[in-house]
């Protein structure tokens, strides 16, 4: 039963920090029969194993329980099927985000050989718009998770092409963490590349895009009025409208920042 199942996922990491504990009385147990049910499940039918599976390994990770060798040698390779080009789409959705979640918890060099490439191919995944979206909003972290030299090698192309992606909410997603995505890069490719992207998107067709790229409201008190212009009065706009509408107010929002 899948529910059962379940339950046995949720019992997994507090039996795992058991063992962990006790580790001269059990010393292989759980790499021996734990882990590979934890692996097991991240390739259930059913989706709510799949999950519990999921969020099990995560408590795993953070808690540094896995041994180097099963991420590298059972862990990422499951992740790297499942989110194969001909992988499923429900399958390959949920190993994409898995994959985002776990990069800061793993070591530098795990993440550059072995889960880099396939993120990087999933930033052009042209069948799922949802893959990229995923990929969109974790790339800062990414980007952390690998430091600079890969970010400006491998990861900086990509963001260009999220950037300039058709659906306006990945867009969105990429101005949301465009300052997180300059923080591991040199000054000059901040001033050379990332500059120029910076105008690309606050000048967007669409506002909610060209919005994001300024201060939270709810933290700076900042926010943009209907008319494009910047105020520091708390706003009574939802600026979380889920329609997005092309905006013609760019020399003002320019000229209000300016000012301020």
């Amino acid at each position: 039963e899948p529910t059962v199942r379940t339950e046995l996922m949720e019992q997994i990491p507090p039996i795992a920090i058991f063992l962990q504990e006790s580790r001269p009385k059990f010393p292989t147990a759980f790499f021996e029969y734990l882990m590979p049910i934890v692996v097991r499940y991240l390739t259930d039918v059913n989706n709510q194993v799949r999950k519990a599976g999921q969020e099990a390994l995560l408590i795993l990770l953070e808690q540094d329980l896995v041994a180097q060798s099963d991420i590298e040698n059972k862990v990422c390779p499951i992740l790297l099927d499942l989110s194969a080009p001909d992988s499923d789409d429900e399958y390959k959705v949920e190993a994409v985000n898995i994959i985002c979640k776990m990069a800061s918890m793993l070591s530098r060099t795990t993440v550059e050989h072995m889960l880099l490439p396939r993120f990087c191919e999933l930033c052009s995944d042209g069948k799922l718009f949802q893959v990229r979206k995923i990929c969109a909003a974790n790339f800062g972290d990414i980007c952390n998770a690998v430091g600079q030299e890969a970010t400006e090698r491998l990861l900086i192309p990509k963001f260009f092409e999220l950037c300039s992606d058709s659906v306006w909410g990945m867009r969105k997603a990429c101005a949301e963490c465009f300052m997180a995505v300059s923080y591991t890069t040199s000054p000059e490719v901040r001033r050379s590349k990332l500059s120029p992207l910076f105008i690309s998107l606050i000048s967007d067709t669409c506002r909610w895009v060209s919005n994001s790229l300024f201060a939270n409201p709810s933290s700076a008190g900042l926010y943009i009025r209907e008319d494009g212009t910047l105020s520091i009065r708390p706003s009574t706009q939802d600026v979380n409208s889920k329609s997005c509408q092309p905006s013609n107010n760019l020399t003002l929002i320019a000229s209000s920042t300016s000012a301020a």
